[in-house]
């Protein structure tokens, strides 16, 4: 049976110096809002968020046990931010790219199919059976051709809106931080909202 699919999702996270460290690539160093960010980190963000659709609402939600932490946070949010920012605008490039080259090999493949299916019966002499052969022939290479970039272009290009959706919310996400550990349960006495 599969998962229902979550209207709110939250992405936990810790904001102190030790544990914000461990999110980037440590490589890099660049200050921390400008830090990427490591491959397990992407991938524990990604595979929360798995379980999102169209409407869900994504949150991060980082936990701040001192108030030292709270600095780290901003930082933070900036850094995961600019990285699913740049991963959406490189998927926006991938897709023009993906109608630019399906739209041209439709043209192309549609000038071959005229070219094929216009001149060569007059070409051809009628009085031949070869001629019926060539002529089927073409119509079943015509359609092959052209079923490519027709099933490209109607069903290939959801697959990029949904992911360039979803990284846009993760670029865009608010965030929330968890202040006082002792209240955790009290959602009301514990949380505020950073946009």
């Amino acid at each position: 049976m599969s998962k229902p699919l979550a209207k709110s999702i939250s992405i936990f996270l810790t904001s102190d110096r030790l544990v914000a460290n461990n999110y980037f690539n440590a490589h890099d160093p660049a200050p921390i809002y400008m830090r990427q960010l490591n491959h397990q980190f992407e991938a524990y963000i990604m595979e929360s968020v798995k379980a999102a659709k169209r409407y869900s609402v994504i949150f991060y939600k980082l936990k701040c046990t001192t108030s030292n932490d709270k600095q780290y946070a901003e930082p933070l949010m900036y850094a995961i931010r600019g990285h699913f920012l740049a991963k959406k605008e490189d998927r926006e490039r991938e897709f023009s790219k993906f109608k630019r080259r399906n739209w041209v090999l439709l043209a192309l493949s549609t000038i071959v199919v005229i070219l094929f299916q216009g001149l060569l019966p007059v070409i051809l002499d009628a009085q031949h059976g070869l001629n019926v052969g060539i002529i089927n022939s073409l119509d079943i290479f015509a359609w092959v051709l052209l079923w490519h970039p027709i099933d490209e272009l109607v069903f290939g290009w959801n697959k990029f809106l949904k992911e360039i959706g979803l990284l846009n919310k993760l670029a865009t996400a608010e965030y929330i931080l968890i202040e006082n550990e002792k209240n955790h349960m009290a959602v009301d006495d514990s949380f505020r909202v950073v946009s």
